[in-house]
């Protein structure tokens, strides 16, 4: 390791303790700048990483609520307003077992960056609870959403802090969220994103990350003159990330081998084409089924308690959840064929993997560049809520397409290496931090 990397991060670790999602995601992100910031002292004179390192605001809150037996239960209740340099807090609120401080601060201080390279202004935040929707009737959903929203109405707003969904929030979420803001506010604004088509959502938003990471393996691919055309695919996961990479990816001549969700992965040689898919999204989305179900449907290999990365591929989207692809799993994939991995998850593969990516000069598109079309549609819907104008479909995936091969561009204008190979990783870093950088230096020590 860089001794000044090894430095930077010893202050890091000794800061914010037992939290090593955040650990990991701040490495990684430190490996490419702090060379660049030692290029560029004012960057470095000004602390200007140790400040982005730092949240602006942790809210930590409990959130008690009434379960259908009439008993109080009580969760915690979280909200990390990382950086605000360039527009009002973005970022997710995620419900699930798992929600702790360290992993909600590392997908806060990624969010700083995606939403960066996304050109539009907003800044980075994450929030959450460690409330488990699932298995709760949509009553005690709704009484929790209310008490949640009951606290954390007072600290955002559609100029300071705007949420949007993440795991375990969906459309049923938001809409009980927005609900209780527009009760205890009294005013229609656009204070959440992922809302109903029919009360300020937008077109493609439930499509767009899945769609970017498509969008943005293509452009990586025609870099070299090459396309997705007749590609072949593992895709992880099999929610909503999957679903519609999987979609886009078929719509773009590709064709997808796999899904997986947290029992096991199917395996269909054949592809995964749009009547199946749409026999997956009915099986996930309504029946709440097990992706096993698939094999037994269409009569194709399930492997219990597996990912999909042992499978031949040409392209790998791994969609499912962080850390997801390990170093034995990236040199699999290196081994069977794979050139370009674009990511739809937030950081699915550990350090040892992308070690192994790198090495290898496949096309990598870590998840800050390539799963930035969620957030980039949630900024679209900011400006149609701003405007009280709606956007066709054609029109949002128009400048989803856009955004994401603006993305492409930035990441090639600073990730490019003397032998014309392209360091996404690094593309994606500097780029993001340049724009957040200069703007925290023209706002002064803030």
């Amino acid at each position: 390791m860089d001794p000044k990397v090894e430095k930077f991060m010893s202050r890091i670790k000794a800061k914010n303790p037992a939290e090593a999602e955040f650990h990991q995601a701040v490495h990684e992100v430190a490996e490419s700048l702090i060379p660049f910031i030692e290029e560029n002292p004012r960057y470095k004179h000004a602390r200007v990483l140790e400040r982005i390192a730092e949240p602006e605001r942790v809210i930590l809150f409990r959130v008690p609520w009434i379960n259908d037996k009439g008993e109080v239960e009580i969760n915690r209740g979280y909200r990390i307003e990382m950086n605000s340099a360039i527009g009002p807090y973005k970022g997710g609120l995620r419900f699930h077992p798992t929600v702790n401080l360290g992993i909600l601060k590392f997908l806060a201080f990624e969010q700083v960056f995606k939403n960066s390279l996304t050109t539009l202004p907003m800044g980075g935040g994450k929030g959450g609870s460690d409330f488990d929707p699932k298995g709760k009737s949509d009553n005690e959903v709704m009484r929790f959403c209310q008490s949640f929203m009951t606290e954390l109405c007072r600290h955002i707003g559609p100029d300071t802090d705007v949420p949007a969904g993440d795991i375990g929030v969906g459309g049923r979420e938001i809409g009980y969220l927005f609900g209780q803001y527009k009760r205890i506010k009294n005013e229609f604004t656009g204070v959440l994103t992922g809302k109903g088509l029919q009360w300020g959502g937008s077109l493609i938003r439930p499509e767009a990350t899945g769609y970017g990471a498509v969008y943005f393996a293509e452009e990586m691919l025609n870099s070299r003159g090459d396309s997705l055309k007749g590609k072949v695919a593992a895709v992880s996961g099999s929610g909503n990330v999957a679903q519609f990479t999987v979609q886009k990816l078929t719509e773009m001549g590709g064709k997808a081998l796999t899904m997986s969700d947290s029992a096991g992965c199917i395996y269909d040689p054949e592809g995964i084409d749009a009547e199946k898919l749409a026999w997956i999204m009915e099986l996930k989305n309504i029946r709440r089924g097990r992706i096993k179900e698939y094999a037994e449907k269409f009569g194709c290999e399930y492997f219990e308690g597996k990912r999909p990365w042992h499978v031949k591929c040409d392209v790998a989207f791994p969609s499912a959840t962080e850390n997801e692809i390990r170093k034995e799993d990236a040199e699999t994939l290196i081994k069977n064929g794979c050139k370009v991995i674009s990511e739809g998850a937030n950081m699915p593969s550990t350090p040892d993997a992308i070690e192994v990516y790198l090495r290898s000069r496949i096309l990598y598109g870590p998840g800050k560049a390539a799963n930035a079309g969620g957030v980039a549609v949630s900024g679209l819907e900011m400006t149609q809520n701003s405007m009280r104008l709606p956007w066709s479909r054609e029109e949002v995936d128009s400048r989803l397409h856009t955004i994401m091969k603006n993305i492409h561009q930035t990441c090639v204008d600073y990730g490019s290496e003397t032998d014309g190979y392209v360091n996404y990783v690094n593309g994606a870093n500097i780029g993001g931090f340049v724009k957040v950088a200069d703007a925290m230096l023209a706002q002064g020590v803030v």
